[in-house]
């Protein structure tokens, strides 16, 4: 049994085995680089924000800002005598601005008013690489920093957007603790509420995700063969997010990167649906495919009575390099086949962003001196368009100004 070298198996053993050590390894290795990055005495957190991005956040001005400040609200100077503003700052200044309104109507606390209907938004793409959970993370905790009620789902077995969130799967995540346990077929169904949980981030609650949720993908089958389901699969994820309804405002769901009974289900339960999408001519030509088999599955989903009514559906352009032409030819491509439904806006590619998800963290909570600072900006700038962009959509669906 000959060696090829250090790393590799005797040649002529399974395939199976050799999958099976790898994963373990690669299982040790992974926590133990949690253990050094992210240590159990360790909390992630939001880092301190300047006046120009709480201004940003609460919805006014800077100068405005100060003024509130000099009026004895706020935090306290640092010793250079500048004033950086935690998001806990950011949440108090939101409840005295609204308190001194006078108003029954909150204006700096976004929550959703009698008659606006709950939002969930679907992200999604059949191709990975397309910044699916970046987008996703980053939207989500944008909303929430704007003062949305907020609720992160990972549907993604992968639980890349659980690991950003401080949830890593291996090692937080146990048996019944993802959506399946409140989406499941048998008696350990558990309730929602009992699997929903907080995050570092005021408003923003996420429910995790680990390999549990490809035991939905692979009991689905079974159940429609035996036609005992109460409800059919595609409603299933709809029918649990009813039952919080109230709590949130805003829900965004990281669809896992392939047309599964998981998919299928977080879009007969969404409200919106946002497909990310690289401009490079493999990933579009994918994209077709893609939309292909979602129109010929959701008409079999339709005639089976599943919602397929949105209030809106569009294409973010993702990882974009304004310089490089073939991309800006792709882009401008797409503009013309489907118009506004592509997002004015697009996700610039930046080294901001992909060291950041390096270290699990979004551009939110990592410390901008670890960049430059027009590489920072830059990244932070295209992520605001986007995510302000999305939040102006929510907002005229529910019919504000």
């Amino acid at each position: 049994m000959s060696i090829n070298n250090e790393t590799e198996r005797p040649v002529g053993e399974s395939l199976r085995s050799l999958i099976a050590a790898d994963a373990a390894e690669l299982s040790r290795q992974l926590q133990a680089h949690q253990l050094r990055t992210f240590p159990p005495t360790a909390q992630k957190s939001i880092r301190l924000f300047t006046p120009h991005e709480a201004a940003e956040f609460i919805g006014i001005h800077e100068g405005y800002l100060r003024q509130i400040v000099a009026e004895g609200h706020g935090p306290e100077p640092l010793p250079n005598g500048r004033r950086m503003y935690s998001i806990h700052d950011i949440e108090e200044l939101r409840t005295i601005l609204d308190e001194g309104s006078g108003k029954n109507s909150p204006k700096y606390i976004r929550h959703r008013r009698e008659g606006e209907k709950l939002q969930i938004i679907s992200v999604m793409n059949f191709k990975g690489g397309s910044a699916k959970t970046t987008s996703t993370a980053h939207l989500a905790q944008y909303l929430a920093l704007r003062g949305y009620r907020v609720l992160a789902i990972d549907l993604d077995p992968q639980a890349s957007l659980s690991a950003m969130f401080g949830h890593q799967p291996e090692i937080d995540v146990d048996h019944n603790e993802t959506i399946y346990a409140a989406i499941r077929y048998d008696k350990h169904r558990r309730h929602i509420t009992e699997i929903v949980r907080s995050t570092y981030t005021p408003g923003l609650h996420i429910i995790p995700g680990n390999l549990e949720l490809m035991e939905f993908e692979h009991e689905t089958p079974k159940v429609l063969a035996d036609r005992q389901q109460e409800t059919m699969f595609f409603s299933r994820i709809g029918e649990c997010l009813a039952e919080i309804e109230s709590v949130y405002d805003v829900i965004v769901i990281d669809c896992p990167p392939q047309l599964g009974f998981l998919t299928l289900s977080a879009l007969c339960a969404a409200t919106s649906v946002l497909i990310t999408v690289h401009p490079q001519m493999l990933d579009v030509m994918s994209m077709s495919q893609f939309l292909h088999m979602t129109s010929d599955l959701l008409n079999v989903v339709e005639r089976a009575g599943g919602n397929t009514e949105y209030d809106w559906m569009r294409y973010l352009i993702t990882r974009f390099e304004p310089n490089d032409g073939p991309q800006s030819q792709m882009a401008g491509f797409m503009r013309s086949i489907f118009g506004n439904r592509v997002l004015e806006n697009a996700m610039v590619k930046s080294t901001a962003i992909s060291d950041a998800g390096l270290t699990k963290q979004t551009l939110y909570e990592v410390d901008r001196a670890q960049f430059t600072r027009g590489t920072y900006d830059r990244a932070l700038e295209s992520l605001t368009l986007v995510n302000g962009e999305i939040e102006e959509m929510i907002r005229k669906t529910w019919g504000r100004k």
